[in-house]
């Protein structure tokens, strides 16, 4: 489905609104605002909502939405709401708007609005505006090692050709990645022509909405161990051992690189599944209950871009452990949360 011209947008975002606060279409005026700062005022019974809308939900543009209606509803005066309505918002958008505190609405159906004696929220609705012939994705396997090259490396410019021989891809492949990145405004084009992360949060937070761990092959299975750190170690000795290349991602991972909490679920990449032999030299039985190994053949070789060795053991670079972390098990959405905080803080290091 296309999204709809803006005056309908508008339209169509009251209307919505009125349904979730279960209001009549005489307690609903939609009116021009006092600036263009904004591109609309809306009355509601009594609440007063200033809106945004935007036809893209890029980070970028949900970031700049946010503030924009934030600073703009403060200067109206006490009690106005502010509000970005989007045709879909997935969750870094929804949560980026969290964190600026405004509502958020989309024409898919999602919600999350909060004013005085009213809290709604809506989730799980599926994006109806996804557009047939979309460019692949920047952050598709072989096409994120550039944002993994330029995290690897914030503030520093670079040029195609210095990301194209750094990541091992041709320059024709390179130009098109980095014109995606930089039409999606994650990325800055100096005026000699080199690129640098504008805004690395902004650059992992658009990555990790898009990232799914599920896409690489993982084997999962049993090995004996008195506990995650004890089978970490002892992975890692055996698989040197075997002269299998791999590297921890994950909780491991996120243990290694900040000491975070204990865990148990060892999660390492490995540069093929090993052979039957291989595995059974490790003490390993597959699909079994309380699967405490995740063996994980990599979709693309980027991952192991900026590994290194932590207390003798190969890890993965903090970036790629901070996507790994999305959606697993365990506390690891607090390990991923810690690794932000202490090795990811671009913002402070600036």
């Amino acid at each position: 489905m296309k999204p709809p011209s803006e005056q309908l947008a508008l339209r169509k975002v009251v209307d919505r609104l009125g349904d979730l606060l279960t209001l009549p279409p005489s307690d609903m005026t939609l009116r021009n605002p006092p600036s263009a700062e904004v591109d609309a005022v809306a009355n509601l019974g009594d609440l007063t909502f200033a809106i945004e809308w935007k036809g893209s939900s890029s980070l970028p543009q949900v970031s700049r939405a946010a503030e924009q209606v934030r600073q703009y509803a403060l200067g109206l005066g006490p009690g106005v709401l502010p509000l970005v309505a989007f045709p879909f918002l997935g969750p870094v958008g929804r949560e980026h708007c969290r964190e600026a505190g405004v509502n958020w609405l989309d024409l898919s159906g999602n919600a999350s609005i909060t004013a005085p004696g009213v809290r709604v929220l809506v989730q799980g609705q599926p994006n109806l505006f996804k557009q047939p012939g979309r460019p692949a994705s920047a952050f598709a396997p072989k096409s994120s090692r550039i944002a993994r090259w330029l995290l690897l490396h914030p503030g520093r410019s670079l040029t195609q050709r210095e990301l194209a021989r750094a990541t091992g891809m041709d320059e024709g492949f390179t130009s098109r990645i980095v014109s995606r990145l930089e039409h999606d405004e994650l990325v800055i084009r100096e005026p000699d022509g080199a690129i640098r992360a504008g805004d690395p949060d902004l650059l992992l937070d658009a990555w990790r909405e898009d990232y799914d761990f599920s896409k690489h092959q993982i084997v999962k299975g049993h090995v004996a161990a008195r506990s995650g750190q004890a089978l970490l170690g002892q992975l890692s000795e055996r698989l040197h051992d075997l002269s299998v290349g791999h590297a921890a991602t994950g909780l491991a991972a996120a243990w290694l690189l900040s000491r975070f909490a204990g865990f148990r679920t060892v999660a390492t990449y490995v540069r093929e599944i090993p052979s039957p032999e291989v595995l059974g030299k490790l003490g390993f039985r597959e699909d079994v209950p309380g699967a405490n190994l995740w063996l994980v053949a990599p979709n693309d070789e980027g991952v192991f871009h900026g590994a290194g060795d932590h207390d003798g053991i190969p890890c993965v670079h903090p970036v790629q452990a901070y996507l790994d972390l999305k959606e697993q098990p365990e506390r690891s959405a607090e390990a991923a949360a810690q690794l932000r905080a202490e090795l990811l803080n671009w913002s402070t290091d600036a």
